[in-house]
């Protein structure tokens, strides 16, 4: 059998990120409103400073408005809170995102409740999460729309009845993840480090999304002949003596190839649909805060 086929999420990510340009300048032509997104960043962390730094060029190069609010580490609760309350009620501001994780200090549940849930492109928000879960319109969580994106791309676009698994259950990802899946029509299977008999569970699914945090769990025999895998995992791992080290997933990538139909790189795949889904949230966020049709 031949290998998997390798997803390039950062051709598709591309394509997403021209599509949200173009309506970006419809709405500017069309109603005079060009959509905002404010990005607050707590701290020095180096990782969440090069995603913020990647969301701002990535939101200018789409024609949108950027607002960066990077505060020292020493901010606390009441002052971030004070920053959303502003950033809630600023009209050039459609979309918020609290780039986390945020100091031990601050409630981290109490900030993303903050945020105006019209607003919350991120898609973190009870309201918002809530939505979700009983199938109304709301905005969701960037990482589990683009792999959406990516898995309906592979398969041509209707899902129903396939059989799904979820390896995670976060609320970030898995959660949601599981979700949008059966809002698909999808059969679905939410597993966990904790499930018993993982892998023959895998094994039967024609979708397999790991989200689960741990390096390379997901081998060969877990994959079912021809599932589409996505890896969501993003974990370093130390390479040499010197402390060099490389980005990898969940999935043993290759280990899982031999058996798979399709699967993500890491890096290369569901990271970069990540961004550009949260362009096309904002814009989403910045339609229905006017009152105008989304795209």
């Amino acid at each position: 059998m031949a290998e998997a086929k390798r997803i390039d999420g950062k051709m598709l990510a591309e394509r997403l990120r021209d599509k949200v340009a173009e309506q970006v300048r419809a709405l500017k032509d069309l109603h005079g409103l060009t959509p905002g997104l404010a990005v607050v960043l707590v701290g020095n962390d180096p990782a969440s400073e090069i995603y913020v730094r990647n969301k701002h060029k990535m939101t200018t190069h789409a024609g949108m408005k950027s607002f960066e609010h990077k505060l020292p580490a020493e901010t606390t609760q009441k002052e971030l809170l004070t920053l959303i309350e502003g950033l809630n009620s600023d009209p050039d501001v459609h979309g918020i995102l609290v780039q986390l994780p945020l100091p031990d200090h601050i409630d981290e549940q109490a900030v993303l409740a903050a945020i105006d849930p019209a607003k919350d492109v991120d898609g973190f928000h009870v309201v918002n999460a809530g939505k979700l879960a009983t199938g109304a319109d709301g905005l969701v969580p960037c990482t589990p729309l683009g792999c959406l994106l990516l898995i309906k791309e592979q398969l041509g676009g209707d899902l129903s009845g396939k059989r799904a698994i979820v390896i995670g259950r976060s609320n970030i990802v898995g959660k949601p993840m599981a979700a949008m899946l059966l809002r698909e029509n999808c059969t679905v299977t939410i597993a966990h480090s904790r499930t018993q008999g993982l892998a023959e569970e895998c094994a039967r699914a024609e979708i397999l999304v790991a989200a689960v945090g741990r390096a390379k769990m997901v081998k060969e025999n877990w994959v079912k002949k021809g599932a589409l895998v996505i890896d969501v995992g993003m974990n370093r791992l130390t390479e040499d003596a010197d402390g060099n080290s490389k980005l990898t997933g969940d999935v043993d990538y290759d280990d899982v190839k031999k058996t798979a139909g399709a699967v993500t790189p890491v890096p290369g795949g569901v990271g970069p649909m990540t961004i550009a889904c949260l362009l096309k949230n904002t814009v989403t966020a910045a339609c229905g805060l006017n009152g105008i049709e989304a795209p």
